[in-house]
């Protein structure tokens, strides 16, 4: 079957190897596909690969020869999966493949927010510390981990994942999620509760029409003025103006984010001169490791779906 990567390049820059995918058909690997070159790339697919680039009814509907859709990701919602269920074609994502990556990037993110690293190297680099009457100096404070209280919001693989290194810090957790029960976290609790008692709020839900916005002005206000908010699930949770008023008026200490609203994001966009907030483009997800697990499982998602058996589908 013929085989394209609409947008490969996020995936594979240059450091791995397309082969196995190649070996199970004619296989055309795009960089990157603009929404208007979509048709004129994949009219020919039986099947495509996508991570970002939308594929809406309309696209679908226009691509008789598809057969199957791959997402070079866990979330799918670049993929319009009723319009391919209505015409037959499975859709598969990714699951799980980056929960060890994403996990460590809450704590790079919090331990920043929290020790300043980055920033002491800096100064002692231009040559502050040569300079310095005393043995040691700090711009800020810093906070120490263990005792801290930690919320989660959302509970899935990363979640939990996150809750075992906040353990290992000798953070108490606290966790939210509308399935949450008892016995899946001795730290279960509402999310009024969690958002008031939390040193540290990090977000690990999927992204829902429920939830969106769901760090707004009213949620903020219930955060303490020392709490610090972390977000590696996705843009759209948080209402960025809110946030970033919030910071800039001190009532948060900070705020680490990996995921925007719009990505890349506008010049504009009120976050990127809020104070005490870090921004990383969105790579959480993509370390050597897990980029290798995330190409060896649409590998064998597509494997799966030429043998019959297809797996990971999100629209059966």
């Amino acid at each position: 079957m013929n085989i394209v990567v609409l947008d490969g390049y996020a995936l594979n820059p240059g450091d791995m190897r397309w082969s196995e995918l190649e070996e199970l058909g004619p296989c055309t690997v795009h960089d990157r596909t603009a929404p208007d070159r979509v048709f004129d790339r994949a009219k020919d697919a039986e099947i495509i690969l996508t991570n970002k680039t939308v594929l809406d009814a309309d696209t679908i509907a226009s691509l008789p020869k598809l057969k199957y859709i791959g997402v070079l990701a866990t979330g799918y919602n670049v993929v319009d999966v009723s319009a391919a269920r209505k015409h037959g074609i499975p859709v598969a994502n990714v699951p799980a493949y980056s929960t060890p990556s994403v996990a460590q990037m809450t704590f790079a993110l919090l331990l920043e927010l929290t020790g300043h690293v980055g920033h002491h190297a800096q100064t002692v680099r231009s040559g502050r510390w040569s300079k310095s009457p005393d043995f040691c100096y700090w711009d800020y404070p810093l906070i120490e981990l263990a005792g801290l209280s930690m919320g989660l919001i959302g509970f899935g693989r990363i979640g939990r994942a996150a809750a075992e290194l906040a353990g290992a810090f000798g953070m108490n957790v606290m966790a939210y999620s509308p399935s949450l029960k008892s016995s899946d976290c001795e730290g279960r609790t509402d999310l009024h509760t969690l958002l008031s008692s939390s040193d540290v709020v990090s977000l690990h839900c999927p992204l829902t029409a429920d939830n969106q916005g769901m760090i707004n002005a009213e949620s903020l206000a219930l955060m303490k003025s020392t709490a610090f908010l972390i977000n590696t699930a996705r843009g759209p949770l948080v209402d960025e103006q809110a946030l970033a008023d919030a910071l800039n008026a001190g009532r948060l200490a900070g705020a680490g984010l990996d995921v925007l609203s719009a990505e890349p994001p506008d010049e504009d966009n009120p976050l990127l001169s809020a104070k005490n907030c870090l921004i990383t483009p969105h790579v959480a997800w993509a370390t050597g490791a897990a980029r290798a697990r995330l190409m060896d499982i649409a590998v064998a998602n597509v494997r799966a779906f030429l043998a019959g058996n297809p797996q990971n589908v999100v629209n059966a």
